[in-house]
């Protein structure tokens, strides 16, 4: 790793991902250097974050994320995670990383059995994170949904635990889809993995209707940036 470089960002690239090029955009824009990576590969290059975008993973046949837990590259960053890196799922990479066991619970039909596509308001439940360092606790952020297959269930034992570990990071103001515990982003135990179904790369310019996603996606670019500047080594 180099020292004190800008931070370098992996999108992996399923068949059926659409958003992808959403990620590398907002990514750069907020400054970070950008990588595509294909599902194929057995490794990852040197990156800090890896970002499983939105989408339909091999056309969401089966399960939704349940074939792409097996791509090869889940390895590797089921690997970066063990040793502490930073992962982000979003949406349909939310529900790889549940599949692949680097978060807890399963994602569900939507309460209603539609599909949902329209702007949510998330509330910051713990901004003491690596996904949330720019925001205020309960600050309320606009950011836009589009699911079929987002509510998140866990067991009870397993629920309680989380709350009482603040690893329900965005609770939803208006639960759209039934999730437990209204929730709309989660950490693993040791915080440096978000699962999220709202997308903050599609909420990143004013342009198109709200800048509020910068909050989640510039807190990451923060937290490699300190890191960075602590240890003087990515």
């Amino acid at each position: 790793m180099t020292s004190l470089a800008t931070p370098r960002v992996g999108v992996v690239l399923f068949p059926g991902s659409n958003c992808e090029q959403d990620c590398v955009r907002s990514f750069r824009a907020l400054g970070a250097e950008t990588e595509m990576i294909w599902h194929g590969e057995k490794s990852l290059p040197d990156v800090d974050l890896v970002v499983l975008p939105g989408g339909f993973a091999h056309g969401d046949y089966l399960r939704t994320g349940a074939l792409a837990r097996f791509s090869p590259i889940m390895t590797a960053v089921e690997e970066h995670a063990a040793g502490g890196g930073l992962v982000l799922g979003i949406c349909n990479g939310f529900q790889i990383l549940c599949e692949a066991g680097l978060l807890p619970g399963a994602l569900r039909k939507n309460v209603g059995l539609k599909f949902i596509c329209a702007w949510a308001e998330l509330r910051v439940e713990n901004a003491d994170t690596a996904f949330t360092r720019r925001a205020q606790p309960g600050q309320v952020l606009k950011v836009p949904i589009n699911h079929f297959e987002g509510n998140w269930y866990v067991d009870d034992e397993t629920r309680e635990r989380m709350v009482a570990n603040g690893q329900i990071v965005l609770r939803y103001t208006a639960n759209p889809n039934g999730s437990l515990e209204d929730a709309a982003g989660i950490t693993n135990d040791g915080g440096n993995v978000l699962g999220m179904m709202p997308h903050p790369e599609r909420a990143c310019e004013a342009l198109l209707g709200s800048e509020d996603g910068a909050v989640i996606l510039g807190s990451v670019l923060d937290t490699l940036g300190l890191s960075s500047a602590t240890s003087g080594v990515r």
